[in-house]
């Protein structure tokens, strides 16, 4: 059944069409019977949610797994006419951006009440629901073949000579990953610091990804000696049994993730948005990812029960984080990247 619904995923997005069928669900008893979301959460997350969503009220849905970088894309692509209601997944300073292009709904959930107000944005244009930390995800074996190389302890260490060839970053302007790598750089480091620590270490990376996750199944799969990504995602290969994967923490600190839920503007199924929203913010919803698909966040609403395996990491050094600063400067900075890693 999983196998058939990524097939069918994968031709609806091969042929460019966005679940048509999704403005014309409210009807009948006047209860929403449909949904077509965004997802930018890995898909076993998106389907199990899904699934359980509709167990819970009914409603079905349909989603496209996308990055962030290609959420935000697609929906200022269909502005003028909105294919679906809901953004779920992805790093907050997308949202942000997309705030600030007027392409959000504005919906205070009621359950938005206990999430921090640095998790959420003031006007309910976007709320929190999951923190990641940014990591690097290392295979074991490649370490155990080179002896006199130790694993990467910061930023830095990164750039170093061993290193060339044997690195994999998502794209900062397909995946929210990656942009959030950048946009840590500059907050560290300065503007123009930072854009050349990220022009030097485009000099080592072997491939950039278009989904943020990617790295870690690549050092999992001994495709590169470091993937750099959240550090739940090489938390959930190690569960499912990638027994060389080595988790390093950057000691000069590291920005995190909040993974955030939006209401498209303009969206044709609207209610049912709302109900989504509503749910995906309660324990229930928030505490599926570590039980049934190896998803370890930190969670943003306080009832909910944080991960044993993400608690564990909650020493890890942070940034003070700009979130909207970060948003508000996004196309700016991936100009500024672009030009810097195409320049010699």
């Amino acid at each position: 059944m999983k196998k058939m619904c990524s097939m069918m995923l994968a031709a609806i997005v091969a042929a460019g069409m966005l679940f048509a069928m999704g403005g014309q669900a409210e009807q009948g008893n006047g209860k929403p019977k449909h949904l077509t979301m965004y997802v930018g959460y890995v898909e076993e997350y998106g389907m199990k949610v899904a699934a359980e969503f509709e167990k819970a009220t009914g409603i079905h849905v349909d989603f496209v797994r996308m990055s962030a970088g290609e959420a935000l894309g697609r929906i200022r692509a269909e502005k003028a006419n909105p294919k679906a209601s809901v953004w779920y997944g992805g790093s907050a300073d997308s949202f942000i951006t997309a705030k600030g292009e007027g392409l959000l709904e504005a919906y205070v959930s009621p359950s938005a009440a206990k999430i921090a107000p640095n998790f959420k944005d003031a006007e309910g244009y976007w709320t929190g629901l999951t923190v990641g930390y940014l990591g690097f995800i290392c295979d074991k074996r490649w370490f155990e073949d080179h002896p006199g190389v130790a694993y990467p302890e910061s930023w830095d260490d990164l750039l170093k000579p061993e290193f060339k060839g044997q690195i994999i970053v998502s794209n900062p302007g397909s995946a929210s990953t990656g942009y959030l790598l950048l946009s840590t750089m500059v907050q560290m480091r300065g503007e123009k610091e930072g854009i050349q620590y990220m022009k030097a270490l485009n000099g080592q990376v072997k491939q950039y990804t278009k989904s943020g996750e990617a790295p870690s199944r690549s050092a999992a799969l001994g495709e590169c000696a470091v993937g750099i990504t959240f550090l739940h995602n090489g938390i959930r290969l190690m569960k499912q049994g990638y027994t060389n994967i080595h988790l390093s923490v950057p000691k000069d600190g590291t920005s995190y993730e909040v993974g955030s839920v939006a209401m498209i503007k303009g969206a044709p199924e609207a209610e049912a948005a709302k109900i989504f929203i509503d749910w995906c913010m309660t324990p229930a919803c928030l505490e599926i990812g570590q039980k049934y698909t190896d998803s370890y966040h930190f969670l943003t609403n306080p009832d909910a029960h944080t991960p044993d395996e993400a608690v564990a990491l909650k020493d890890t050094k942070l940034i003070k984080y700009d979130f909207i600063w970060s948003g508000q400067n996004k196309n700016r900075l991936l100009e500024a990247w672009n030009n810097a890693i195409k320049s010699k």
